[in-house]
């Protein structure tokens, strides 16, 4: 499990105008709920969350929030961004409970290389990045593994097959396709050579075999 800590500080002020106060300070509105607790307007500082976020992945790291001294454990479950510029304007964060089981989107991560891609020229076209999965907040993944290695052309891996620890519950549909070895895709340029290469073969053998009759 994937962890990190970040500081928030309760703010009283809301509506759009102290939001915007707010972001000019350096600071982003944020809010905590969950656990059946009233849902509270907290901020955090700009810089921090923005270094966070380049470091882990928000959808299953477990974010210790210090909130005026006071940490609770919490997962990101939104992240708002400006439409136009790269800022960002508010983040939820829900506090999480032993035992309580949760939903998170686990990255898929490849291992190895896989014998269609290293000895046939294959392509590995993967069609899913994240497993969603239900879990207690204790026992939460950094990632799943998916080993490749034995693959050959045309193999392919679904859901069903991927090896999941202990304790965590697939929720993804257990037929979606995760990943598959495609054949080598042949260029225009290559099959226009090839197409070539028939068309002046022929002649050759009939020149041959004219040849063979004058004798």
């Amino acid at each position: 499990m994937s962890t990190a800590t970040l500081s928030a500080t309760i703010r009283s002020d809301s509506g759009k105008g102290a939001a915007r106060a707010l972001r000019r300070a350096g600071s982003i509105p944020a809010v905590i709920y969950g656990h059946k607790r009233q849902p509270m307007s907290l901020s955090v500082l700009t810089r921090d969350l923005e270094r966070l976020l380049e470091r882990v992945s928000a959808e299953s790291t477990v974010v210790e929030l210090s909130i005026d001294g006071t940490v609770s454990r919490t997962l990101i479950r939104e992240i708002q961004k400006h439409p136009f510029k790269k800022q960002l304007v508010h983040v939820d964060f829900q506090e999480l409970v032993a035992g309580e089981m949760i939903t998170v989107s686990i990255p898929l991560v490849i291992v190895g290389v896989s014998v269609g891609v290293r000895s046939f020229g294959g392509i590995l076209d993967q069609t899913m990045r994240d497993l969603e999965v239900s879990v207690d907040p204790s026992n939460i993944p950094n990632h799943i593994d998916l080993d490749v290695s034995a693959l050959g052309l045309g193999d392919s891996i679904h859901v069903r097959d991927i090896k999941l620890p202990a304790g965590v519950t697939v929720l993804t549909d257990s037929d979606a396709s995760v990943l598959v070895i495609a054949a080598p895709r042949v260029s225009a340029a290559d099959a226009a050579a090839d197409a070539a290469a028939a068309a002046t073969a022929e002649p050759e053998v009939l020149r041959a075999k004219k040849l063979a009759d004058d004798k």
